[in-house]
């Protein structure tokens, strides 16, 4: 049973962005201290990555863990209302990001997915400098790994 009326959940649920999410957002300002440029939510693009790399052909997805079904999260737990519509929907999440990567690898994209327990929690600000390193390094220098997860 839900507690909230039906126009409460639907305001509610209007108010969860796709776009230029707090994790999105930060992952894109500090590799941008970095030096790299980019183009954000490239609709030309299959899925349209939240960060696309021209120059390094390449593209990030930032995931939320709930929304996308993060294996073996803690953030990771189905409501206790209406279960099995949350169930099949992030279920459909998976399997839509599943098609959406393997598309953009047969053109020949290198994938990154971040995900959103990776630069949460104690210590973000250190979470977030050491992801967009490694995300650095891989642009660079991680030609060999079309597809990477952080």
């Amino acid at each position: 049973m839900d507690t909230l009326s039906k126009e409460q959940r639907h305001f509610v649920m209007s108010q969860i962005k796709s776009c230029d999410t707090k994790p999105e957002v930060a992952v894109r300002s500090y590799l941008h201290k970095l030096g790299f440029r980019f183009r954000k939510n490239d609709k030309r693009l299959i899925g349209k990555p939240d960060i696309y790399f021209p120059r390094y052909y390449a593209v990030i997805f930032v995931n939320g863990c709930f929304w996308h079904g993060h294996d073996s999260c803690k953030k990771v737990r189905i409501p206790k209302t209406n279960t099995e519509y949350w169930a099949s929907k992030i279920q459909r999440n998976k399997e839509r990001d599943k098609e959406e990567v393997k598309a953009l690898l047969e053109e020949g994209f290198r994938v990154g997915v971040v995900w959103e327990c990776s630069i949460t929690g104690k210590n973000r600000a250190k979470k977030i400098r050491e992801l967009s390193e490694n995300v650095a390094l891989w642009l660079e220098e991680g030609f060999d790994q079309n597809y990477k997860e952080f």
